[in-house]
């Protein structure tokens, strides 16, 4: 369970630019370099300041990057992701690491080829820092050259309350190695041993005549454990120095290391280096109507906000972006969040993570959702990837992705405004984590569309709830009869019976006893006796009887080149207002497609001397006046392009073609010129040029 906590800073932050769709699920797509293709420095950071405490996922992403740029930054990040008190100027982590090796190489280098963070002692030392206890055994007859290490407090890296790091001189010259109870054995610490080479218990008790203390440690290097079995050590010490070289690993969040690499060429270089975590619902619901919504919740692990005088404030910046499985862009959006709270209000949500809820409509299909969230005050960033999928209408019987909420509150939304997460009448509170305690009652919340007069009469909707692959509760219902082909549901189960643990909840529909399909999700039961439930921010959306929806799922259905049913949608939003220039755009980009030129200058010519008219409306009203043959309307609209955006290679070829059929040569040859002047590159119109000077 994360909790969101709120912190000051005073930076400033810029604008994030347009999103695109990036690769969400490997970071392996990038082209990787060698390390010995590195430059000196950068190799020295990665193969030998951090070669200890880098993650293989971190490693990866830095030997994929392409500019001295790029590496500088990552390594910002990589030891920002490493700061215990990132609010402050120092990174104690960062000093307290290369003092380390600094004291590596001073002290355990000596008398040796090789450098003292290249030594078994150096590498430890680097890890885990100075030893609370280290005993010498040293000028010893019997016994070579042997350190014994003691730490303790070392759980949180998850190792053991307190163990031993025994280092030894093997044959009493050069640098110390480390040392294994069960691949050395007390025989490699002794002088002289003439013994069995495996007789382990043999050693050891030749071992305590001399040295008693160093032979506890030899046979296991964690106090108060089982030593030995059948005569050999066990392996717990070994495991022991495998965590001792994981534990750097362990303590790293590598998400932040794949969020560089997908977006270090789409968010600012400011942004960069600060990827946060955070926790994420995405879910498809269905209206009445048959129009299908995107409800998302977006919980940043962390919100820093600046204050000024008793007021605290911050700006998120939310871009999302739905793109079809073949990397098309079929929907963008952007929101800016303006966040002020007064002195008692940040005292009563500092504690509370933060949840941004919203919705959107979505036409049917596969595609690839992606969020990207962005802190203007703290220049952090966090972001969402999923794939969601959208049932096309008249399907057989349906069953929606589970919502797992611990409230539901009927609600009144006013003039019919659609809400975020609202089922059957009622708000669904949630967190993303989906962590519940044992007080709490879970509301299930889903819908069954495509529902058939048969169905209801003879199927059935079960709950099942498992637990370590057991199902520990079921309970069977009917679907209404009287509710329509599509049914909200929102089921309580009071969880004070089922013990803290992690379970699975399914729900599948069956007719005549036999499963037609199942969905499910995953929760926690905790321990804990409170959990700070989050701050949600959210706004109510227009009715479903707004037209502004025809239009989004219209162009929807544009830009995924399906423009029969674009057409069908944008025509209704175009009717309801046909002033609207976003609609008549729309509409006429759906009938170009469909090669119903015509229609395009009926749409667009009304809005001709509207100050607000862009580039492409005025482009594509010019090709449809050329297609149809106008040619001096086609003129006058090019023209009104090239006064608001200026020339180039495309309007000034358009131009060209105008002006040649009108049997305006001179100004033809002069405008082709000029964009052979913008674009060496362009053969045809070079062919035109040639044969007009030819006559």
């Amino acid at each position: 369970m994360k909790e969101g906590g709120f912190f000051l800073n005073k930076r400033k932050s810029l604008l994030l630019g347009l999103l695109v769709f990036l690769l969400a699920s490997s970071v392996l797509s990038f082209q990787k370099l060698k390390p010995q293709e590195l430059s000196e420095r950068y190799r020295k950071w990665l193969e030998e300041e951090v070669v200890y405490i880098i993650t293989p996922v971190e490693k990866e992403v830095f030997l994929q990057l392409q500019t001295d740029r790029e590496r500088d930054l990552f390594i910002e990040a990589f030891w920002r992701h490493r700061d215990p008190t990132p609010s402050t100027p120092e990174n104690e982590f960062k000093n307290e690491h290369y003092r380390r090796i600094n004291y590596a190489n001073h002290f355990f280098g000596r008398g040796i080829p090789k450098p003292g963070w290249k030594t078994d002692r150096g590498r430890v030392y680097i890890i885990l820092g100075e030893p609370n206890d280290v005993t010498r055994f040293e000028g010893k007859t019997q016994v070579y050259p042997t350190e014994v290490w003691f730490y303790q407090g070392k759980t949180n890296l998850g190792l053991p309350p307190g163990f031993y790091v025994v280092f030894f001189q093997e044959g009493g010259t050069g640098e110390y190695r480390l040392y294994s109870p069960l691949q050395d054995g007390p025989m490699a610490l002794l002088t002289s041993y003439y013994g069995d080479p495996i007789d382990y218990m043999a050693a050891y008790e030749q071992l305590r005549e001399f040295e008693p203390e160093l032979a506890e440690v030899s046979l296991n290097l964690i106090p108060g454990e089982r030593a030995v079995v059948a005569g050999r050590p066990t392996m717990s010490s070994d495991v022991l120095l495998q965590q001792i070289e994981m534990a750097p690993v362990k303590t790293v969040e590598e998400k932040y290391a794949r969020k560089f690499l997908e977006y270090k060429d789409i968010v600012e270089v400011e942004y960069s280096t600060n990827y946060i975590d955070c926790d994420s619902v995405v879910k498809a619901f269905q209206t009445p109507s048959g129009l299908s919504f995107i409800h998302y919740a977006i919980e940043p692990e962390q919100l820093s906000v600046n204050q000024y005088q008793n007021k605290y404030y911050t700006t998120l910046k939310l871009n999302g972006t739905v793109s079809n499985m073949k990397g098309q862009q079929v929907y963008q959006f952007e929101k800016n969040i303006h966040l002020e709270f007064s002195q008692q209000q940040m005292s009563e949500i500092s504690r509370r993570p933060l949840s941004i809820r919203d919705m959107f409509p979505l036409i049917p299909g596969e595609f690839k959702l992606s969020l990207l969230l962005k802190n203007e005050i703290s220049k952090e960033f966090t972001s969402v990837e999923k794939t969601i999928f959208i049932p096309p209408l008249g399907q057989q019987v349906q069953l929606s992705p589970l919502l797992l909420a611990y409230d539901a509150q009927a609600k009144t939304d006013p003039q019919g405004r659609l809400r975020p997460f609202f089922l059957q009448g009622k708000r669904l509170y949630f967190q993303g984590n989906r962590v519940f305690l044992q007080s709490d009652t879970l509301y299930l919340g889903f819908q069954v569309g495509g529902l058939t007069p048969q169905f209801q009469e003879q199927g059935e909707i079960e709950i099942r709830f498992i637990k370590e692959n057991q199902v520990v509760k079921t309970q069977k219902l009917k679907p209404s009869p009287l509710r329509g082909s599509l049914q909200d549901f929102i089921l309580a189960f009071p969880l004070q019976d089922f013990v803290p643990a992690h379970y699975v909840v399914e729900v599948a529909l069956l007719s005549q006893g036999q499963e037609m399909v199942s969905v499910a999700d995953e929760f926690d039961i905790t321990y804990s006796s409170g959990i700070p439930r989050p701050w949600v921010y959210s706004k109510l959306l227009p009715g479903l009887d707004d037209q502004i929806y025809n239009y989004v799922i219209g162009t929807q259905y544009l830009n995924n080149g399906q423009a029969q049913q674009a057409k069908s949608h944008l025509l209704q939003a175009y009717q309801s207002s046909p002033g609207n220039l976003e609609y008549a755009f729309g509409l006429a980009q759906a009938h170009w497609n469909l090669g119903e030129i015509d229609q395009v200058p009926t749409l667009l010519a009304p809005f001709l001397k509207q100050p607000n008219l862009t580039y492409e409306i005025l482009d594509l009203l010019g090709k449809s006046w050329q297609k149809l043959g106008k040619w001096a309307q086609a003129v006058e609209v090019y023209d009104q392009a090239v006064e608001r955006f200026g020339t180039n290679p495309h309007l000034l070829n358009a131009l060209g073609d105008c002006y040649f059929a009108l049997d305006r040569k001179e100004e033809a040859r002069v405008v082709w010129e000029k964009s052979l002047q913008l674009n060496p590159h362009q053969p045809e119109i070079e062919k035109k040029l040639k044969a007009l000077k030819e006559r």
